[in-house]
């Protein structure tokens, strides 16, 4: 037998077999995930999450989004493509007065071996560039030219801003670049443009400078071309001839043109240009700037000459054929107010009897009426011994109510008027032609004025700042006249137990210019309508080039100013219609001046620019109405807040953008005031303006005390006596009781008071907007007035 060696087990530990399941357990996957969670994705489906992670659908899945994308480029870039095709619109704006745009233009051509061809009635050029198979069309603008500014890149494809390695951008530039930021901007090309070459050590520097300074306002722009440099020229060229043109949205849905030739005649006017935008119904209205809105008699094609085979660009002539005219059944009209009835009212009408048997219908020292054909003249109460320039700065009544109508009430204006002392002997003035014709002209010469009119101008300054900072540190308090009684001094005032809550009937008592305008049910529901329309309707596709004719337009509308686009543009239905618009709107940070509601601005949105004194109202967060839609009134808009800005004037459809500019004494250089956006059209929203009387507390029992100086009769305290009373300390009470006959009272509060406490009274009534009016440049009046509202 032969002996083998005693061998030990390798491990003394026991191996099991696995245990081999399809599934695993519910511990034993919280053992491995270690505390860790799966979540899904947001955007996978649990349907198709298994399908979308094979390669073959991933792989389909980029193929389509690759081909939408294209599809989109094509269909943006299709209406430039062609020897028909539509130029791109491209506005160059200097932003310093050391550059010219037509040296810029000059340049661009030169670097395609391209030819300028000139309009010399509406200043346009139109280049052909054939090596990228398009035509571009300028518009080249002068310096310090606003409103020009503000009309090209309406209706641009392309910007052009042109800087200066020299000069640095002033206030102008500035403003205008905030001002078409708060309006949108198309696409944006910066460019560099001097008369001598930048030094090339100073180059780098100067370059990055002006990025920076430009990102500021664009923050896309990646890089500056230099004009002197002629790479950069031909990829100016690239990116404006090969790029796709960004969308402006307040300009979705709406036609343009920019006009290429303008005539009128018999009040006919007819403008020639390319269709852009959505395609162009003869049924919609027609914006142009300046002078107001005006419906379409037809749109008859405007093709160009076909040059021959030749080359030579006198071709054949192709004939104009009728595109597109007006139905009467659809076509919008030009009413843009209601007219009420005040007939239809509940009210007693004297009879013909009655009128003529009225005694002193005629007096026999009364003026004659105006023969027809003449001016009647004006007879104007002055006092006796005033002389007729002294005369001349006296106000009517009716100027002094529209006056006092711009501060209404605003640190106890309103209420009963103080009579006069003496009452001075008044006289009639007659004024002479010569003074009328003056008038009516309104071409009166500047006068200096003497030293103490201007130091009362400059007191009266003065004095408005002052006013804001107090407004600022005790906001709404009005101190009690002493020669009016309270009850009538704040008569169209109540009280309210809680702002936000109280009930507050947004149809009572209406002033007659909610009788004018118009009110939607559903103005959401209107708005898709109206969009779903205008794609059903169709009409005159964009790229064609067309002679649009308008009616009833005054010859004044048909001059062309060089360096001044003319441009038209198409409004939606409904869009003409009057109503009360609400825009949220934002102080310009650069602007330090005061901005007071009621205060005469002009607003630009969308196609229009309306002259309008907005009233400034609590913008509340997140948009929404509260229980009563009741908003406190602001007197002045302030740095940092978002106020809502209130107006009677046109519909305006989507969020489109808004700013408000301020003239000056340059009619070219306004300032900015403020920026926002369209809200609502909502004419129900109530804007309640709330004073704050106070009083002082003159002996305190515990939670009892006699409060003095908020009244000064007994009848006043009677009055108010059902109102609510607060502490700036956070507590509340009521009146009790009058104490003797100076307006003394004595109040229980919520808890003790302390005497250095102030007692307070808030009182509200509503306020209305003002009527807006279309605003000319150069500040003429209308040639025709459509709806004059009363104000």
């Amino acid at each position: 037998m032969t002996e083998t060696g005693h061998h030990h087990r390798p491990t003394l530990k026991q191996k099991n077999k696995a245990f081999k399941s399809k599934h695993a357990s519910k511990g034993s996957l919280k053992e491995a995930a270690k505390g860790r969670t799966h979540r899904e994705s947001p955007k996978a489906n649990a349907g198709s999450h298994t399908a979308a992670q094979l390669r073959l659908n991933r792989r389909n899945n980029a193929k389509q989004a690759q081909l939408k994308k294209r599809q989109s480029l094509i269909s943006a870039t299709r209406i430039f493509g062609g020897t028909d095709g539509a130029p791109r619109i491209v506005a160059v704006v200097p932003l310093t007065e050391d550059v010219k745009a037509r040296d810029v233009t000059a340049r661009l051509a030169q670097s395609i071996d391209g030819t300028l061809e000139e309009d010399g009635v509406s200043g346009l050029q139109k280049l052909r560039a054939d090596r990228f198979k398009t035509s571009v069309q300028f518009i080249p603008l002068q310096y310090r030219q606003m409103y020009a500014a503000l009309d090209a890149c309406k209706v641009a494809d392309y910007v052009i801003f042109v800087l200066s390695p020299e000069v640095e951008v002033d206030k102008w530039g500035d403003t205008l670049l905030r001002t078409l930021q708060a309006q949108g901007l198309p696409e944006v090309v910066t460019v560099v443009s001097s008369d001598e070459p930048m030094d090339a050590k100073e180059k780098p520097g100067i370059m990055k400078s002006l990025l920076s300074f430009i990102q500021y306002f664009v923050p896309s722009q990646s890089r500056i071309f230099d004009m002197h440099h002629g790479s950069d020229t031909l990829n100016t060229m690239r990116a404006i001839c090969e790029g796709k043109p960004t969308d402006v949205r307040w300009r979705e849905g709406r036609s343009w043109i920019l006009g290429e030739k303008v005539e009128w005649t018999d009040g006919t006017l007819g403008v020639t240009g390319v269709v852009r935008g959505a395609a162009l119904s003869a049924n919609r209205l027609i914006h142009i700037p300046n002078f107001g809105d005006f419906q379409v008699a037809k749109i008859v094609s405007a093709p160009l000459p076909r040059p021959s085979k030749s080359g030579q660009t006198t071709g054949m002539e192709v004939e104009p054929q009728l595109l597109a005219e007006p139905d009467e059944s659809s076509a919008d009209s030009l009413v843009s107010s209601n007219d009420p009835d005040d007939m239809a009212n509940e009210q007693t009408w004297p009879t013909e009897e009655e009128m003529q048997g009225a005694p002193n219908g005629h007096p026999n020292d009364a003026i004659p009426d105006a023969q027809v054909g003449t001016t009647p003249k004006v007879v104007r109460k002055v006092p006796k011994g005033t002389s007729e320039y002294q005369a001349a700065w006296i106000l009517d009544d009716d100027e002094e109510d529209g006056e006092d109508g711009d501060h209404e009430d605003d640190e106890g204006g309103e209420g009963g008027e103080v009579e006069m002392e003496e009452a001075e002997e008044m006289e009639d003035l007659v004024p002479d032609d010569a003074e009328m014709e003056t008038d009516l002209g309104r071409s009166v010469a500047f006068e200096d004025l003497d030293d103490a009119e201007e130091a009362r101008q400059l007191q009266s300054w003065r004095d408005r700042k002052r006013e804001e900072e107090d407004d600022s540190r005790f906001p709404d308090e009005i101190d009690t006249p002493l020669d009016v009684p309270a009850r009538m001094r704040f008569q169209r005032y109540r009280g309210l137990r809680s702002f936000r809550t109280s009930p507050w009937d947004p149809y009572e008592n209406l002033p007659r210019d909610y009788a004018r305008i118009f009110q939607f049910e559903d103005f959401k529901r209107t708005e898709r309508a109206v969009h779903r329309r205008a794609e059903e309707e169709g009409g005159v596709p964009p790229g064609t080039r067309v002679t649009i004719y308008l009616k009833d337009v005054p010859k004044e509308a048909a001059q062309m100013i060089p360096g001044r686009p003319y441009t038209i543009l198409s409004l939606l239905q409904h869009e003409h219609k009057k109503t009360v618009l609400n825009f949220t709107v934002q102080r310009n940070t650069e602007y330090d001046g005061s901005v007071r509601s009621k205060d005469p601005l002009i607003l630009c949105v969308g196609p229009r620019r309306m002259r309008v004194n907005p009233i400034y109202s609590q913008h509340t967060r997140g948009g929404g109405k509260g229980a009563n839609n009741v908003h406190k009134f602001e007197r002045y808009l302030r740095h940092g807040v978002t106020d809502v800005a209130t107006i009677y004037g046109p519909v305006v459809y989507g969020k489109q953008p808004c700013s408000l500019l301020r003239e000056t004494d340059d009619p070219q250089a306004p300032e900015l005031v403020a920026m926002g956006s369209f809200l609502h059209p909502d004419t129900s929203r109530v804007i309640a303006k709330r004073i704050v009387l106070t009083g002082h507390p003159f002996k305190i029992h515990k939670r009892t005390a006699t409060i003095r100086y908020m009244f000064f009769n007994a009848d006043d305290v009677a009055y108010f006596k059902p109102i609510q009373l607060h502490t700036k300390y956070g507590r509340s009470g009521h009146i009790k009781e009058s104490l003797g006959t100076h307006g003394y009272y004595k109040a229980h509060f919520d808890g003790p008071i302390s005497q250095m406490d102030t007692v307070c009274m808030s009182l509200y009534k509503r306020v209305y907007p003002r009527w807006s009016e279309l605003w000319q440049e150069g500040g003429s009046k209308l040639s025709r007035d459509d709806d004059a509202m009363e104000e």
